[in-house]
């Protein structure tokens, strides 16, 4: 726990550790039926998300939740112009209990989904859990990778591992996917 806060990644790579295409969006492909279950499951009992621009789990459950936007372009925060439930927040001028205040959580879960710089802003906050799922039959030429390859290099695993997460046994949770929970070392 960070704080009062149980931070927890949840992604979702191909075969060659890419989250989306070259243009930055995740593909259909990408979207598999038993990676959803799991993902939305788990997003019903976050306390707030956190993602990008490029991010959002668009589930029917995702209005209803509160969120925190990643932006620059906000000193520190601000409400999000089309989501009463979602603050903008620039990491920069806010903390991350100033942030989830705005949106009136002052603890429990925090879910983050991505992309690459909300997976590496947290690798620094330090997760408390990382669910890495794999599409073990798909490949994402030039993809956009988990973490940004200039400043961590490696697969996810390797980042992962740097940062201080132990890899759990991969379990199938569906037709070519598999997921690994990572955990922070005690």
């Amino acid at each position: 726990m960070r704080g009062p806060f149980r931070i927890e990644g949840y992604a979702i790579t191909c075969l060659d550790g890419a989250i989306a295409d070259a243009t930055g969006l995740m593909p259909d492909s990408l979207k598999l039926e038993a990676d959803q279950r799991f993902f939305e499951k788990a997003l019903d009992r976050a306390a707030v998300v956190v993602h990008g621009r490029m991010s959002h789990e668009g589930q029917p459950n995702s209005p209803k939740r509160r969120r925190l936007l990643l932006t620059r372009r906000v000193k520190a925060l601000a409400p999000a112009p089309e989501n009463s439930n979602a603050r903008l927040w620039n990491p920069a001028g806010a903390s991350l209990e100033e942030a989830c205040a705005a949106v009136g959580c002052r603890a429990g879960r925090v879910a983050v989904l991505g992309g690459p710089e909300a997976y590496s802003l947290f690798l620094e906050i330090g997760y408390d859990r990382f669910y890495l799922s794999r599409a073990e039959k798909m490949r994402l030429r030039n993809g956009l990778p988990l973490f940004p390859r200039a400043r961590f290099g490696g697969s996810p695993e390797k980042v992962l591992s740097g940062a201080g997460l132990k890899a759990g046994k991969s379990r199938r949770i569906g037709k070519d996917v598999s997921l690994v929970e990572w955990t922070a070392h005690s």
